[in-house]
């Protein structure tokens, strides 16, 4: 806080002062009227050396942090010549003083809801420090409404009611003092006067000054007098006053013989009284009687240069205060207050966990990770959108944070606990361990929520809260990309129905029609002229092979990638005929329904860096070929613009909480099958931000790097693979390190244990201690995921998900063969029975491992290949190195479309390979660490607006079905509006 040298600044008063008493003093004189006249108190000589001050201290503050800039907004209603005068010398003492101070002047009439709105935007304005408005406002704008629509830490004025409450209040703590009264406490300072027990009366009681000047009197331990019109012994009262402030605004009101000999004096009146000897015909005088009063205080304020130039004064060191703190908030470190966790044992289901817990407010969190409140948007209570400015805020101005990636080994079909651990993990680094973490999570499809697998949340005591709103609707962004996706689709269809049914010359002038008489390609139909090598802008000017190039997009049916899409498992969709009803004229085509995360829209939201690059990568899906086997894209088709809007907020990452109120992005939930499986770029990018360490050093010191904790889809060597080679692509982030989550119950399998199915009871070599089975699992596929992890550069730690019935041998087991394959350490964690208390051991092998195994951030990972190869080497170095395959076997079809893609320009993308999940090789039934198998691929297709390729090993089902027994049985509403039997 700005500490201004007061007692260096009264040193020559001081000096005049005691010169004076020593003089009386030595010849038995008392210091009165009659030897000596008031001492003026020079506000003009205050107020430049306090400028002068906070022109040093803000140029301090520059010096050490560049960005450092106090700015300050006036707003003038109206061309009052008063408030002109004023607004201009606050212009001049800023700029004088090293503050940005720009004027904001409105039309006399404005409207108060348009001045409001303003002050709003102001107040949303990180560059903003200070807003004053300058009253007075006209009659029809209510003055008291509008003061408080500014923001307490912005008013520079000190007239909210924030300001004036803690003003009023004995020990309160205003944001800023109001700079009239401040000014004359300065003034009266100067003196040197001891206060305490003091008594002071304030003629005048306005909310500008009376009111709050005795406050502040008060609160130096005067005893304060408030005068006002209705007061009728004023002149008494103030005989007996050592400090008199005159605010009443009456010229000469106070009178000499009113005014005690060693009385302090404060004239805040600014009055104009005719003088003929005066050019404008009138002069400035204040509300005291300047010579009589001068003959008998000891102290006096002139009027001009007294209070005056110290409202501007401290209103200069309200702004630099206001900057300084708002800086100091702006870069404090993240400060997350843990939820308490009470365990229960045995361990109830998830929903009731969930709901046993009473979460933060979602704007609580948000503001525990420093995110403006411009930058959120509530959807409820428990849930929130975060603006894409926060990362654009701190790009430049923070490293990131440490990057963890969860993946595991190739799971059971129960799965393995990879969103469990995420959740530990981030509850024992946050609210144990107390390093900035969040969790990075894909958003949940309502298929499996409602089919087998049931929700996404993690288990036990680590998970996301409230569970049913993540696993249900959240903030509705799936059903935003279902409509997107589903637009695209009826405008395929429509187009070429149109097409079809129309003659060249009438569909173009209905593609492009006359409005209000003016025919105008849109921004679609531009990009798609210029990509046709058509140099015009005119609808008009294009010949009738131009027009019939650019209109007749002529589809071929038989090659459209693109499906409708639903988000629920319905099996019945998976093909289907369109255009039966006899309004479509016999124009029928076989498609179908995936899932809606199954979409390339899902995949390019995940992969996108921001909304630009969003609009660019929709525009370059490929939705078909035409019959000359040119690709066809949405932007073709004139959908991309729609599209984007469609998904406007949808970009934004959705904000959370774990049971233990660490914050928690979910953002985006593309298929794991035939996409990434991995939560958004975006969301990563901000997290990384809001974690990481300032780059300016001083600011710096008091930071820990922190940590953003996601996961990847299936097992390491599908999920993690995606993760690096085409996220990491996309991203250009790559992680500090790997945690791989392995349970005894998968590495039996992979042992050689019998078989686990969904819904059936547990052979009983799972629940029985059985060390070699365990060993024979490690050896095989954890250490080919350890090995297939590590070749990325980054250290692994395996964080071993106990369950109940695990032995400590069988713990050891993992840990031995875990450090002989190369993990950097093992790790047993209990996070599912103890929540982040379970997976402390964990968290902090996890920050070790990124202090005695750093990876540089600088540089790439290690991809697997290189984008310049052809398209087959890429799957055949997936399926040899990482799968294990002794070489690939191409079916004729994916041949034929390799080479077709190849000669379309899509030969450099990277390539995702969709295989089953249950075996390191494309057959389930292979467990353990396959070899000297040939790797299928039977078809290709191409996801250009996601930038990547995929190929198909097996039968991929891109929406599942429901089972006999599906997890919607279970669902219902209690009589409070309480969903249960969500998992």
């Amino acid at each position: 806080m700005l500490r201004l040298p007061t007692r260096r600044l009264s040193l020559s008063l001081s000096r005049s002062v005691a010169s004076k008493q020593v003089l009386a003093a030595s010849r038995n004189f008392s210091i009165s009227n009659a030897q000596l006249q008031a001492t003026i108190i020079s506000g003009k000589e205050l107020a430049k050396k306090i400028r002068s001050a906070s022109f040093d201290h803000i140029s301090e503050q520059k010096s050490k942090f560049p960005e450092f800039q106090p700015k300050l907004s006036i707003i003038q209603v109206g061309e009052r010549p008063d408030s002109s005068v004023y607004v201009r010398m606050k212009l001049k003492a800023s700029k004088e003083s090293g503050i940005d101070c720009d004027i904001i002047k409105l039309p006399e009439d404005i409207d108060e809801i348009s001045l409001i709105t303003l002050i709003n935007k102001l107040n949303d304005d990180a560059k903003v420090n200070g807003i004053l408005i300058q009253l007075p406002l006209p009659k029809h704008l209510d003055e008291v409404k509008i003061t408080n629509e500014v923001l307490s830490i912005k008013d520079v004025d000190g007239f909210d009611r924030f300001n004036v409450g803690e003003l009023s209040k004995r020990n309160g703590k205003p944001h800023f003092l109001p700079c009239t009264p401040n000014g004359c406490m300065k003034l009266i300072q100067e003196t040197g006067v001891d206060l305490n027990g003091k008594n002071a009366v304030v003629i005048g009681r306005s909310d500008i000054v009376g009111t709050p000047v005795a406050a502040m009197l008060r609160n130096a331990n005067c005893t304060v007098t408030i005068c006002h019109s209705k007061t009728k012994n004023i002149p008494e009262l103030v005989k007996n006053a050592d400090i008199v402030i005159a605010a009443l605004g009456k010229p000469a009101f106070v009178k000499g013989d009113w005014i005690k000999p060693d009385a302090i004096v404060i004239d805040v009146g600014i009055n104009y009284v005719p003088d003929s000897t005066k050019k404008s015909g009138q002069r400035l005088v204040g509300d005291v009687d300047f010579e009589s009063v001068k003959a008998k205080a000891q102290y006096l304020t002139p009027v001009p240069g007294g209070v005056g130039p110290m409202t501007v004064a401290m209103l200069v060191d309200n702004v630099y205060k206001a900057a300084l703190s708002q800086f100091e908030e702006a870069n404090k470190p993240l400060n997350i207050k843990p939820l308490k966790l009470d365990c229960l044992d045995p361990v109830p289901s998830d929903i009731d966990i969930s709901r046993a817990q009473t979460p933060k407010l979602i704007t609580e969190v948000a503001n525990e990770m420093n995110i403006a409140h411009k930058d959120f948007e509530n959807y409820g209570h428990y849930k929130g959108k975060v603006s894409l400015d926060v990362y654009e805020e701190l790009k430049d101005k923070r490293e990131n944070g440490n990057y963890v990636l969860v993946a595991g080994i190739t799971p059971t079909p129960l799965g393995e606990g990879k969103s469990t651990t995420t959740m530990g993990l981030v509850q024992a680094l946050g609210a144990h361990l107390k390093i900035p973490s969040i969790a990075n999570v894909r958003q949940p499809s309502m298929g499996p929520t409602f089919g087998v697998k049931g929700g996404a949340a993690g288990g036990g005591y680590a998970q996301v809260i409230p569970m049913d709103e993540f696993n249900l609707h959240l903030t509705g962004d799936i059903h935003s990309i279902s409509i997107a996706n589903n637009l695209l689709a009826a405008a395929i269809d429509t187009r070429m129905f149109h097409e079809s049914t129309q003659k060249d010359e009438t569909f173009y002038k209905r593609l492009v029609p006359k409005k209000k008489g003016v025919r105008k390609f849109t921004p679609s139909m531009l990009k798609r002229l210029q990509k046709l090598g058509i140099n015009k802008t005119d609808p008009d000017s294009l010949t009738p092979e131009e027009s019939k190039k650019f209109a007749k997009l002529n589809i071929n049916p038989d090659s459209i990638t693109i499906k409708r899409v639903v988000d629920v498992n319905d099996r019945f969709l998976r093909e289907i005929t369109v255009g039966q009803s006899s309004t479509e004229k016999g124009f029928t085509r076989q498609t179908g329904f995936d899932i809606t995360v199954a979409s390339e829209i899902m995949a390019i939201l995940a992969l996108s860096r921001d909304l630009k690059d969003l609009r660019e990568r929709v525009g370059k899906m490929v939705i078909g070929s035409n019959f000359d086997g040119e690709p066809i894209t949405t932007e073709d088709v004139g959908c991309a613009g729609a599209i984007t809007a469609l998904l406007k907020d949808t970009i934004k990452p959705n904000l959370m909480q774990t049971l233990e109120g660490t914050p928690v992005f979910v953002h985006a939930g593309p298929f794991a099958n035939i996409s990434i499986g991995a939560s958004s770029v975006i969301a990563d990018k901000v997290a990384l931000k809001i974690v990481g360490k300032p780059k300016n050093t001083a600011i710096a010191e008091n930071f820990e790097k922190g940590f953003v904790v996601t996961e990847a889809g299936f097992d390491f060597t599908m999920g993690g693979e995606r993760f690096y080679n085409i996220k990491c692509r996309s991203s250009g982030l790559k992680p500090n390190v790997v945690v791989l989550v392995a349970t005894t119950r998968a590495l039996k399998l992979h042992g050689g244990a019998p078989d686990v199915k969904p819904g059936q009871t547990l052979p009983e070599a799972y629940v029985t201690e059985n060390v070699e089975l365990v060993r024979n699992g490690a050896s095989s596929n954890l250490r080919k995921q350890i090995e297939n992890a590590i070749s990325y550069g980054a250290p692994v730690v395996v964080a071993i998900n106990k369950f109940a019935t695990d032995s400590d041998k069988e713990i050891e087991c993992i840990k031995e063969e875990a450090i002989k394959a190369g993990a950097f350490d093992a790790v047993e964690s209990d996070h599912w029975a103890k929540g982040g208390a379970g997976a402390i051991d964990l968290a902090k092998s996890v920050v070790r491992a990124t202090k005695e195994a750093p990876v540089d951030d600088k540089t790439p990972p290690n991809f697997l290949y290189s984008l310049e190869g052809s398209l087959e080497d890429r799957l055949r170095t997936i399926a040899t190195k990482m799968y294990g395959a002794k070489d690939i076997e191409l079916s004729e079809l994916a041949k034929k479309q390799i080479e077709d893609y190849e000669r379309q320009g899509f030969g450099k993308l990277p390539v995702c390979i969709a295989k089953t999940q249950y075996s390191l090789s494309h057959d389930p039934t292979l467990k353990g660490v396959p070899t000297d198998f040939i790797f299928p691929i039977r078809e290709v297709r191409i996801s250009a607006g996601a930038g990547y390729l995929y190929a198909l090993a097996a039968k991929i089902m891109t929406i599942p079905g429901l089972s006999t027994n599906a997890g919607f049985m279970n669902v219902e509403v209690n009589d409070e509006g309480e969903i249960e039997g969500l998992f």
